[in-house]
Protein backbone atom coordinates (compact mmCIF):
# COMPACT_ATOMS: atom_id res chain seq x y z
CA UNK A 1 0.00 0.00 0.00
CA UNK A 2 1.55 3.19 -0.76
CA UNK A 3 0.43 5.57 1.45
CA UNK A 4 1.07 3.27 4.11
CA UNK A 5 2.85 4.13 8.07
CA UNK A 6 6.46 2.36 7.82
CA UNK A 7 7.22 1.20 10.89
CA UNK A 8 10.81 -0.27 12.18
CA UNK A 9 10.46 -2.46 15.13
CA UNK A 10 13.15 -2.58 17.60
CA UNK A 11 13.63 -5.10 20.37
CA UNK A 12 16.30 -7.61 21.45
CA UNK A 13 13.65 -10.14 22.02
CA UNK A 14 12.89 -12.10 18.52
CA UNK A 15 9.85 -13.35 19.77
CA UNK A 16 8.34 -10.03 20.61
CA UNK A 17 9.24 -8.44 17.09
CA UNK A 18 7.31 -11.68 15.66
CA UNK A 19 4.50 -11.41 17.61
CA UNK A 20 4.17 -7.03 17.15
CA UNK A 21 5.14 -8.09 13.26
CA UNK A 22 2.19 -10.40 12.47
CA UNK A 23 -0.10 -8.38 14.48
CA UNK A 24 0.45 -5.28 12.39
CA UNK A 25 0.90 -7.25 9.15
CA UNK A 26 -3.17 -7.28 9.75
CA UNK A 27 -3.27 -3.60 9.26
CA UNK A 28 -3.58 -2.34 5.44
CA UNK A 29 -2.32 0.53 6.51
CA UNK A 30 0.74 -0.18 8.44
CA UNK A 31 3.93 -1.60 7.26
CA UNK A 32 6.96 -2.83 9.22
CA UNK A 33 9.93 -2.23 6.56
CA UNK A 34 12.67 -4.09 9.11
CA UNK A 35 13.11 -5.12 12.67
CA UNK A 36 16.35 -4.80 14.73
CA UNK A 37 17.36 -7.27 17.49
CA UNK A 38 20.32 -4.35 19.01
CA UNK A 39 20.17 0.08 19.39
CA UNK A 40 23.16 -0.46 16.90
CA UNK A 41 21.00 -2.31 14.46
CA UNK A 42 18.52 0.25 14.80
CA UNK A 43 19.96 3.22 14.54
CA UNK A 44 21.72 1.82 10.98
CA UNK A 45 18.59 0.64 9.68
CA UNK A 46 16.83 3.92 10.67
CA UNK A 47 19.43 5.78 8.39
CA UNK A 48 18.42 2.93 5.38
CA UNK A 49 15.05 2.82 5.53
CA UNK A 50 13.82 6.21 7.21
CA UNK A 51 10.42 5.13 8.53
CA UNK A 52 7.88 6.81 9.67
CA UNK A 53 7.03 5.56 12.99
CA UNK A 54 10.43 3.22 15.40
CA UNK A 55 8.53 1.17 17.61
CA UNK A 56 11.85 1.43 20.28
CA UNK A 57 12.41 -1.26 23.55
CA UNK A 58 14.01 0.32 26.30
CA UNK A 59 16.04 -2.36 27.72
CA UNK A 60 18.43 -3.63 25.54
CA UNK A 61 21.84 -5.15 25.79
CA UNK A 62 24.56 -3.19 23.73
CA UNK A 63 23.38 0.02 23.35
CA UNK A 64 19.73 1.08 25.35
CA UNK A 65 16.57 2.63 24.11
CA UNK A 66 17.85 5.76 25.43
CA UNK A 67 20.71 6.19 23.55
CA UNK A 68 19.35 4.68 20.54
CA UNK A 69 16.52 7.19 20.46
CA UNK A 70 18.63 9.63 20.58
CA UNK A 71 20.90 8.68 17.59
CA UNK A 72 17.60 7.88 15.57
CA UNK A 73 16.55 11.14 15.78
CA UNK A 74 19.93 11.99 14.30
CA UNK A 75 20.42 10.13 11.43
CA UNK A 76 16.27 10.33 10.32
CA UNK A 77 14.81 13.43 12.16
CA UNK A 78 11.63 12.75 10.89
CA UNK A 79 11.04 9.08 12.03
CA UNK A 80 9.00 9.29 15.41
CA UNK A 81 10.24 7.28 18.27
CA UNK A 82 7.37 5.15 20.31
CA UNK A 83 8.93 3.60 23.30
CA UNK A 84 6.95 0.49 24.15
CA UNK A 85 8.80 -1.02 27.19
CA UNK A 86 7.81 -2.67 30.67
CA UNK A 87 9.41 -0.15 32.67
CA UNK A 88 7.25 2.88 33.72
CA UNK A 89 9.98 4.57 36.39
CA UNK A 90 10.92 7.92 36.58
CA UNK A 91 14.62 6.83 35.55
CA UNK A 92 13.33 5.71 32.09
CA UNK A 93 10.76 7.99 30.99
CA UNK A 94 12.28 11.42 31.50
CA UNK A 95 15.77 10.47 29.66
CA UNK A 96 13.32 8.88 26.77
CA UNK A 97 11.28 11.46 26.41
CA UNK A 98 14.24 13.99 26.62
CA UNK A 99 15.84 12.04 24.04
CA UNK A 100 13.56 12.20 21.77
CA UNK A 101 10.67 9.39 21.85
CA UNK A 102 6.91 11.22 20.62
CA UNK A 103 5.17 8.51 22.63
CA UNK A 104 5.67 6.23 25.84
CA UNK A 105 3.30 2.69 26.05
CA UNK A 106 3.87 0.10 28.48
CA UNK A 107 4.11 -3.67 27.04
CA UNK A 108 0.33 -4.27 28.66
CA UNK A 109 -1.73 -2.04 26.14
CA UNK A 110 -3.82 -4.04 23.64
CA UNK A 111 -3.05 -5.14 20.01
CA UNK A 112 -5.62 -1.95 18.90
CA UNK A 113 -4.26 0.39 21.31
CA UNK A 114 -0.82 -0.12 19.87
CA UNK A 115 -2.12 0.34 16.13
CA UNK A 116 -3.80 3.62 17.22
CA UNK A 117 -0.74 5.04 18.88
CA UNK A 118 1.48 4.20 15.97
CA UNK A 119 -1.35 5.49 13.43
CA UNK A 120 -1.13 8.84 16.12
CA UNK A 121 3.10 9.13 15.91
CA UNK A 122 2.83 9.05 12.07
CA UNK A 123 0.61 12.87 12.18
CA UNK A 124 2.54 13.63 14.32
CA UNK A 125 0.20 13.07 17.82
CA UNK A 126 1.95 11.84 21.12
CA UNK A 127 -0.12 9.20 23.06
CA UNK A 128 1.31 8.40 26.81
CA UNK A 129 0.37 5.47 29.26
CA UNK A 130 -2.04 6.77 31.62
CA UNK A 131 0.51 5.75 34.24
CA UNK A 132 3.62 7.81 32.58
CA UNK A 133 1.21 10.69 32.03
CA UNK A 134 0.30 11.05 35.89
CA UNK A 135 4.20 11.04 36.19
CA UNK A 136 4.85 13.75 33.78
CA UNK A 137 1.86 16.08 34.89
CA UNK A 138 3.36 15.42 38.51
CA UNK A 139 7.10 16.11 37.69
CA UNK A 140 5.66 19.60 36.26
CA UNK A 141 3.34 20.35 38.87
CA UNK A 142 5.51 19.60 42.00
CA UNK A 143 8.49 20.29 43.50
CA UNK A 144 10.98 18.41 41.26
CA UNK A 145 10.50 21.17 38.90
CA UNK A 146 12.25 23.34 40.42
CA UNK A 147 16.21 23.80 40.54
CA UNK A 148 17.70 20.67 41.16
CA UNK A 149 20.30 20.45 43.83
CA UNK A 150 23.21 18.37 42.62
CA UNK A 151 24.35 18.04 46.36
CA UNK A 152 21.19 16.37 48.05
CA UNK A 153 20.48 14.40 44.78
CA UNK A 154 23.67 12.69 44.09
CA UNK A 155 25.58 10.27 46.22
CA UNK A 156 29.39 10.97 47.21
CA UNK A 157 30.10 8.62 44.48
CA UNK A 158 27.93 10.09 41.70
CA UNK A 159 29.69 13.36 42.13
CA UNK A 160 32.41 12.00 42.22
CA UNK A 161 31.86 10.88 38.77
CA UNK A 162 30.24 13.90 37.53
CA UNK A 163 33.05 15.84 38.54
CA UNK A 164 35.29 13.14 35.92
CA UNK A 165 32.83 13.54 33.63
CA UNK A 166 33.24 17.63 33.79
CA UNK A 167 36.76 17.25 33.23
CA UNK A 168 36.23 15.14 29.92
CA UNK A 169 37.14 11.66 31.31
CA UNK A 170 35.83 8.81 29.18
CA UNK A 171 33.95 5.53 31.36
CA UNK A 172 37.35 3.96 30.49
CA UNK A 173 38.88 6.43 32.36
CA UNK A 174 36.88 6.76 35.49
CA UNK A 175 36.83 3.45 35.85
CA UNK A 176 40.54 2.82 36.25
CA UNK A 177 40.72 5.70 38.28
CA UNK A 178 38.18 4.51 40.79
CA UNK A 179 38.71 1.02 40.33
CA UNK A 180 35.54 0.14 39.36
CA UNK A 181 34.18 -2.18 36.30
CA UNK A 182 32.84 -0.16 32.92
CA UNK A 183 29.47 -1.35 33.47
CA UNK A 184 29.36 0.03 37.18
CA UNK A 185 30.15 3.48 36.08
CA UNK A 186 27.31 3.06 33.07
CA UNK A 187 24.89 2.89 35.42
CA UNK A 188 26.36 5.60 37.71
CA UNK A 189 26.63 8.13 34.50
CA UNK A 190 23.05 6.63 34.03
CA UNK A 191 21.73 7.93 37.25
CA UNK A 192 23.40 11.21 37.07
CA UNK A 193 21.64 12.04 33.81
CA UNK A 194 18.67 11.00 35.04
CA UNK A 195 18.28 12.46 38.95
CA UNK A 196 19.35 16.04 37.20
CA UNK A 197 17.09 15.33 34.58
CA UNK A 198 19.81 16.04 31.57
CA UNK A 199 20.11 14.31 27.88
CA UNK A 200 24.20 13.30 28.05
CA UNK A 201 26.94 13.51 29.33
CA UNK A 202 27.80 17.30 27.42
CA UNK A 203 25.05 18.98 29.60
CA UNK A 204 26.38 17.39 32.38
CA UNK A 205 29.46 18.35 32.00
CA UNK A 206 28.07 22.11 31.34
CA UNK A 207 25.89 21.39 34.39
CA UNK A 208 29.04 20.78 36.36
CA UNK A 209 31.08 24.00 35.53
CA UNK A 210 27.61 25.93 35.98
CA UNK A 211 26.86 25.08 39.09
CA UNK A 212 30.40 24.77 40.73
CA UNK A 213 30.89 21.35 40.91
CA UNK A 214 34.03 21.63 39.30
CA UNK A 215 35.99 24.94 39.07
CA UNK A 216 39.27 26.16 36.70
CA UNK A 217 42.97 26.08 38.70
Amino acid sequence: MADSVTVLLVDDHAIVRQGVRTFLATQPDLSVVAEAGTGAEAVTLAAQYVPDVILMDLIMPDMDGVEATRRVKQVSPRSQVVVMTSYHEDEHIFPALKAGALSYLLKDLSSEELAAAIRKAAVGEAILHPRVAARVIKELQGPRAEKVNPFTELSERELEVLKLIADGMSNADMAAKLFLSEKTIKGHVSNILSKLHLVDRTQAAVFAWREGIVRKN
